[in-house]
């Protein structure tokens, strides 16, 4: 048995009855019944995902896949492919936008090369604490526009290095996980992902990424265009999408999908890479779905349509689209604060305070 097959072996539903405990104890807390709102929703949706009537979370971990697309020869960004390996550096010195949420809601940082084409030593340190995992599949997808952006042999590599991330993670105490992406090119792989399985146009998914003008966002629509027709992907095969059209931080991240929710913890996506991956992993294994919990929407074009798709609500919108993690630690935060509403506040009873 694979890793890939193990980890989908033990996926299985959340859990009603905890659900249900944890939502006849949110009604007899003080205050009107319902009046939290989302973190109400939240906190009965991590009790069945943790299967407790009184989640905890402890352990906050960020992982941060990055990984490098050959589609930016084709000019479908602004910036530079070296741009990746250079935000991995920025990510081990603490200075990017993931290392400052992370810190601020006491989450550990996790960065996983997963095909950046640089190089990095295996035994890197962080003087801040982020850790560097390598995993790398190879030094970059293939142009997705000549064919395959990886073979078939790479998207389950992609999907297991994931996998092994969190398998690893786990054994350390994780007990929820936030993903995030970097990947210079990888708004491009996430909207050829997204126009396959929502079934939407190309140009109804495809954003200006890092700030394309209308001519340039024209022509990367043109080539998610062509990499489909090529490419053929087939919305019943989350592997052969992931092979033909995807990237190998997509993989990695769809893969530690799978295996958070093999062991039962929940999973905040930040925006819209991270739903492509989401989409890889829920096409996998549907019932993934239900340990998903959506951090926010991005202004990213595509990204409220993959929300639609898997029926997720974001928890927030603040016009975001940075990627990295940045919005899955917010989204953790916000996680934590429904799990500490649902443990620590006082019953009518508990209070000596009248109910309506």
């Amino acid at each position: 048995m694979t890793t890939l097959e193990r980890a989908i072996q033990n996926i299985k539903g959340i859990d009603a009855k905890s659900m249900e405990e944890a939502g006849i104890r949110q009604n007899t807390l003080t205050k009107p019944m319902g009046s939290l709102g989302r973190l109400e929703e939240l906190s009965i949706r991590l009790a069945g995902i943790m299967r407790t009537p009184h989640p905890a979370i402890n352990d906050r971990v960020i992982i941060t896949m990055a990984g490098d697309h050959g589609v930016v020869e084709e000019g479908v960004t602004l910036y530079p492919q070296d741009v990746t390996a250079q935000m991995v550096d920025n990510f081990l010195r603490g200075g990017a936008a993931v290392n400052v949420l992370a810190d601020h809601v006491g989450a550990r940082v996790i960065v996983v090369d997963m095909g950046v084409a640089g190089n990095f030593e295996a035994n890197s340190s962080s003087p801040v604490g982020t850790e560097l995992v390598i995993k790398k599949v190879g030094r970059g997808t293939r142009n997705m526009v000549l064919g395959p952006a990886m073979s078939r042999e790479e998207a389950f590599r992609s999907l297991e290095a994931g996998i092994e991330v969190v398998d690893d993670q786990v054994s350390k105490g994780m007990d929820i996980l936030g993903i995030g992406d970097m990947g210079i090119g990888n708004t491009t792989a996430s909207s050829a992902i997204a126009s396959v399985f929502t079934g939407l146009k190309p140009m109804e998914v495809t954003g200006r990424g890092t700030g394309l003008d209308d001519g340039k966002l024209s022509h990367k629509i043109s080539i998610i265009d062509k990499a489909l027709n090529i490419n053929k992907p087939d919305p019943h095969d989350a592997v052969d999408v992931l092979s033909k059209v995807g990237g190998f931080e997509i993989g990695g991240m769809a893969g530690a999908v799978i295996a958070a929710a093999a062991h039962r913890i929940p999973v905040v996506l930040d925006g819209f890479i991270s739903g492509a991956a989401a989409l890889i992993a829920v096409g996998i294994e549907p019932e993934v779905r239900n340990y998903l919990i959506a951090s926010h929407q991005s202004v990213e074009t595509g990204h409220i349509h993959v929300l639609n798709y898997l029926k997720l609500k974001p928890l927030l919108n603040l016009n975001m689209r940075l990627g990295e993690g940045t919005g899955a630690a917010l989204g953790i935060s916000l996680a934590q604060a429904a799990a500490s509403v649902l443990n620590k506040m006082a019953t009518f009873s508990q209070a000596g305070v009248s109910e309506a």
